[in-house]
Parts: structure tokens; C-alpha cells; sequence
């Protein structure tokens, strides 16, 4: 989706905003900000320098200037003297622009880390319906390339700007001082100048516009399918995929060609209007010098400054472009920054109690959008240390009943209530603390297979992850490692069979001693061995805890106290897997369709 357009080159509202994660380092900023005025102050010396060298020693006219009182009379005393000058002057220039870069590079570096660890805290506490609306390349491109932009703007852009109005404002004031009329005749090229620069600007402009939309395309493709590179080898795609990506890698390239384009002409071309100035300064200063109306020094300084007048003028035009792209990078991220969490503690949360209580589903409605109801009406009661099996069609609103429960989303009619409290009343953290969650499809994280079932939950003692371990049959693969559990886990546990990944999610959610289980398909995943060994620490798992299963084994299913039918969002039937066999309903169908055969085989 091409998300990017064009915006304001400045924007007030945005530009404070962005200022305020500068204001803890104010005191660097500042302290830069002096260097770079030090800066601009001596790079219009060496000009001035250069006149009274000429003026008062190479062709003398008189004319007092103000280091008479420190230079001596004698031409080569002089003329070495301000050699020494000059040399301390380049000297001023190199210290003073290498500490005012290194500080605001380090200062937007500090603010950069500030604005990106406040985005990933942001990115977590959003609820799950944001990123069922966002693609995960597009909220990298948020964290990454948009935030470097913004580098960009507060290590060189800002200030680089301010340097360059400093530089041109000492020369034009010291040009006026010298010769108004010099002056006048490098200001007639300034029409010319500005008038290639609104079209060197226009055109960087939308090719920076482009570029930026070709990134963001890029880094969701390369997210998308390099993440479903099973599929894409699976189904013979590698030739296809790598076609779409040339497309897209070519938007990139054709975008980049185009600013390339503009850049090889606009320097060129502003070169040229500012060689005619110097031209025109030259002929017209010679002329003066002729007739003793002006001194060979000035114009040799006039020259010289000429020279420098017309870069900071190539910099502002560039700088403008970044500023402009800063200004759209920031209007992304504060978009970001601003998305509110539907899913939110009230500010008066209400206690979790320690002890285990009935869950209650109160004509429960719910909808992702709109009126399109996933839920419709759905009412039941779990009773503490209970075993609930949840089963139905693909669709029928089982995965939902959970997301509900942990407050991934907030229902739309009814309540759901833990021990007589309803959850849109507590804290979402809190409420999940009680919570040990199994999911089908097992997702690990890069780091050691003692890591993955802490969680970086400090709490838990290196003995309680081995008894976690035990508990769900996996002690033995884990001693069977060459670092038993310090043995390192490759991205989304690459290298593992999906069992043994499945194994270790149930060991992280039983070393999380939840006093309530859900398990979501958790063994619809894995091989016979390993379904007889979950089945094993099934039932030490759900032994004195609250438990909801979602299921398609049938054993499973069997151990449950009750089992609750879905069908097209609502709550058909409820009863044990005997009572609800007998009523040759919902269940009965999905038996004779989807278990009758687990049964013979077992």
C-alpha cells in the first residue's frame, strides 16, 4: 500500500514534538550550537585575512584595518604573521566543526534511542485488533527507516541549516561592509540560483517520496515471504517470488535513478550561475581597482567569498529535502504514537484474587468488525478445578472464546467474569499473570531453551524449570543437548521438530504455575510418541487448576468434565462426551465426522 505522501516541508506541531526528545540533552545541544557559531565565524576570516595581506603588504594602499596595532610595519614579518593567523584560523575550523558534529551526532543518536524505545514499549501495549489492521513490515519501517530519517534531521539537518544561515549572513554582512556594490552584483544571480533550486527541489522531492514507499514495500515483501519461505519452496514459487521482487526492487532502483538524475545537474548548473557572478565581480572590481575606486584586496576577498556564498546555498536545498522527509517520518511515527489501545486497565482496576474462580461467559456477543458476530449469545459457567473441552467447526468461534477471556479484545454486548468480577474491570496484565496458555502453533524465541520457558520471568528457579520439564516428559530431550538447557534455540526454534517446540511451550506454561490452562489445539500439531506423552502431562497439568481445552484428538477431549459444541458462533450443546453422543446432535456429527476413526485406531 503506498502509504506515503507528500507533506509540508515544515510543520510547527510536528517540529516541537520531535524537539522535545531533545530537551533532556539541551545542555550538548547548546554546547554544539556554540561550536557552530565559533564554526561560522571562522570560516568568513579567512577571506578578510586574505584582503589585508594584500592591502597592506603585497600592494600597500594605505588604508588602516583592524590587526594594524598587532601586525608588524616590515612585509615579511607581516605576511608571516598572518600566515600564522591563517593556519590558527583552518586549525579553529577543524576543532570547532569536528566537536559540533560529534555532539549533535551523539545527541541525535540519544534521541533516536529514547524515540525507539518508546515505540517498541508503544508496539506492546497496543491490543491485538491494531495488528490485525497493520502489516509487520510496515511497523518495522516505523522502528527503523523512519526513525533514521529522523537521524538524519536532528545529527546534520537542523543544524547544518542554522550553520549555513550563520555563514551566509556573516558574508553577506561583511560583503556589504566592503563594497555595496560587488555585493549587489553576487545578489543578481540569487534568481537564477532559487529558481533551479525549486525545480531541483521538486524533483528530489517526489523521487525522495518514492523511495520511501519502495522501502516500506520492500521491507513487508521481504518480511512476508521470507518468513513463509517453506511455503514458497513447498510449492515451487522461488522463480515467481523472485520476479515480484525484481518489480519491486526495481520501483527502488527507478526512484533513486531519478534523484541521481537531479543531483548531476542542479550542482553543475549552480555552479555555472555562480562562476558568471564571479565573472561579472571581476570585471567589474577590476574596472574599480583602475580607477581607485576599490582596493585589489577587496576584490580578491570578494572572489573568495563568492565562492563560498553559493555553497551554503547548494546545502539549504538539500537539507530541504531532509527536512521534508523528516516531516512525513515523524507524521508516521506520531500516527503511531497517537494509535490508542482499545484494551486498557480502568484506572480504578479491580484486585485479581489468589485463589482459583468460576469462569463465567454472560450472553456474550463479540464482532472484529462491524455487526459480523463471531460470538452470538453465548452463555456457560466453568466451575473452579474444572476441565472444559471446547470443540466445533473450523469458524465456529472457539480461538475467540479465549482471545476474549485474556482480553485481547473487549466483548461488544454480555460479560465474562472471573469470580464474579468482570475482566474489562482488572488489569490485562494482572489478568493474564493467572493464565498458563498453550497454543497450536509453538513459538519460540532466539535465545537458550531455559530462556524460552522463563520468559525472563526472574522468579522462577533453575529447579522449577527443570520440574516444569519433567512434568511435560521433556527433562529427558532437554539432558540429551550438548548445554542441557543452555542449549541455544536458532529463530523460531529452527532446528526443533514441532514437537519437541510444543513441549517446550508446555513446560513454560506450567513453570508459570498458572492457576488456570488453556490449551489451543495444542497437540493437533505433533506425532502419536509425542501426543502419548503430552496426554501424560495432561493430566498432572490440569490436576488442581481451572482448565479450557481446544481440541480436535478425541483422548483429549474424553479427560474433559464437560465438553461445550460450537456451531456458527453460538453455544449448541454442553455435557460429557457419553451425554452428548447420546443427544446425536452438534457433537455427535463432529464425532462420527472427525473422531469415530481416533477411536477404532486406539
Amino acid at each position: 500500500m503506498e502509504e506515503e505522501v507528500l507533506g509540508k516541508a515544515y510543520d510547527g506541531r510536528l517540529m516541537r514534538r520531535l524537539l522535545g526528545y531533545m530537551r533532556p540533552y539541551r545542555a550538548l545541544v547548546g554546547l554544539s550550537l556554540l561550536f557552530l557559531l565559533a564554526q561560522s565565524v571562522f570560516q568568513t576570516m579567512g577571506p578578510l585575512l586574505t584582503k589585508i595581506a594584500i592591502d597592506k603588504y603585497i600592494r600597500p594602499n594605505g588604508a588602516p584595518t583592524f590587526l594594524d596595532r598587532w601586525l608588524p610595519a616590515e612585509p615579511w614579518s607581516g605576511l608571516s604573521a598572518i600566515g600564522l593567523v591563517y593556519l590558527g584560523v583552518l586549525g579553529g575550523i577543524l576543532v570547532t566543526e569536528f566537536v559540533q558534529t560529534y555532539l549533535m551526532q551523539y545527541t541525535g543518536q540519544l534521541a533516536m534511542f529514547d524515540l525507539r524505545k518508546q515505540l517498541m514499549a508503544h508496539l506492546q501495549k497496543l491490543d491485538l485488533a491494531f495488528y490485525d489492521r497493520n502489516p509487520v513490515g510496515r511497523l518495522v519501517t516505523r522502528v527503523t527507516t523512519d526513525v533514521d530519517v529522523l537521524n538524519d534531521l536532528f545529527a546534520s539537518g537542523l543544524v547544518t541549516i542554522l550553520g549555513d544561515i550563520l555563514v551566509l549572513g556573516f558574508i553577506l554582512a561583511i560583503m556589504s561592509r566592503l563594497s555595496v556594490l560587488l555585493t549587489l552584483i553576487m545578489m543578481a544571480a540569487m534568481p537564477f540560483v532559487i529558481l533551479t533550486t525549486v525545480i531541483f527541489r521538486r524533483t528530489v522531492t517526489e523521487s525522495y517520496r518514492r523511495i520511501r514507499v519502495a522501502i516500506a514495500k520492500i521491507n513487508a515483501y521481504l518480511q512476508e515471504h521470507i518468513t513463509g519461505v517453506v511455503v514458497l519452496q513447498l510449492f515451487n514459487r522461488e522463480a515467481r517470488s523472485a520476479v515480484e521482487f525484481e518489480g519491486v526492487n526495481r520501483e527502488h532502483m527507478e526512484a533513486y535513478k531519478d534523484a541521481i538524475t537531479a543531483y548531476g545537474w542542479f550542482y553543475p548548473v549552480v555552479e555555472f550561475i555562480s562562476m558568471l557572478a564571479l565573472a561579472g565581480i571581476l570585471t567589474y572590481g577590476g574596472f574599480r581597482v583602475q580607477s581607485g575606486a576599490l582596493t585589489l584586496g577587496v576584490v580578491a576577498a570578494f572572489l573568495q567569498y563568492g565562492l563560498r556564498f553559493f555553497r551554503p546555498i547548494q546545502d539549504l536545498s538539500e537539507k530541504y529535502n531532509i527536512l521534508q522527509g523528516a516531516m512525513a517520518s515523524s507524521e508516521r511515527i506520531f500516527k503511531l504514537l497517537d494509535e490508542e489501545a482499545r484494551v486498557v486497565a480502568p484506572a480504578m482496576p479491580r484486585k485479581v484474587t489468589d485463589t482459583i474462580e468460576p469462569i463465567e461467559f454472560d450472553h456474550v456477543w463479540f464482532a472484529y468488525k462491524d455487526e459480523d458476530w463471531v460470538l452470538r449469545d453465548v452463555s456457560f459457567r466453568i466451575e473452579p478445578g474444572e476441565t472444559i473441552a471446547v470443540v466445533g467447526h473450523t469458524g465456529a468461534g472457539k480461538t475467540t472464546l479465549i482471545s476474549l477471556l485474556l482480553r485481547f479484545y473487549d466483548v461488544q454486548r454480555g460479560a465474562i467474569r472471573v469470580g464474579g468480577v468482570d475482566v474489562r474491570e482488572m488489569d490485562p496484565l494482572e489478568l493474564r499473570r493467572q493464565f498458563g496458555v498453550v497454543l497450536q502453533d509453538p513459538y519460540l524465541f532466539t535465545g537458550t531453551v531455559g530462556e524460552n520457558i522463563r520468559l525472563g520471568t526472574e522468579g522462577i528457579a533453575e529447579q522449577e524449570v527443570e520440574a516444569a520439564a519433567e512434568q511435560v516428559n521433556l527433562l529427558d530431550f532437554v539432558r540429551a543437548l550438548p548445554q542441557g538447557f543452555a542449549h541455544l534455540i536458532r529463530e523460531r526454534g529452527g532446528g526443533l521438530s514441532t514437537g519437541q517446540k510444543q513441549l517446550i511451550s508446555f513446560a513454560r506454561a506450567l513453570a508459570h504455575n498458572p492457576r488456570y490452562l488453556i490449551l489451543d489445539e495444542a497437540t493437533s500439531s505433533v506425532d502419536t510418541d509425542t501426543e502419548m506423552r503430552v496426554r501424560e502431562a495432561l493430566g498432572r497439568m490440569v490436576t488442581g487448576r481451572t482448565s479450557i481445552v481446544i481440541a480436535h484428538r478425541l483422548s483429549t477431549i474424553q479427560r474433559a468434565d464437560r465438553i461445550l459444541a460450537m456451531h456458527k458462533g453460538q453455544l449448541r450443546e454442553s455435557g460429557t462426551h457419553q451425554e452428548l453422543l447420546a443427544h446425536r446432535g452438534i457433537y455427535w456429527k463432529l464425532y462420527q465426522l472427525q473422531y469415530k476413526d481416533q477411536e477404532r485406531a486406539a
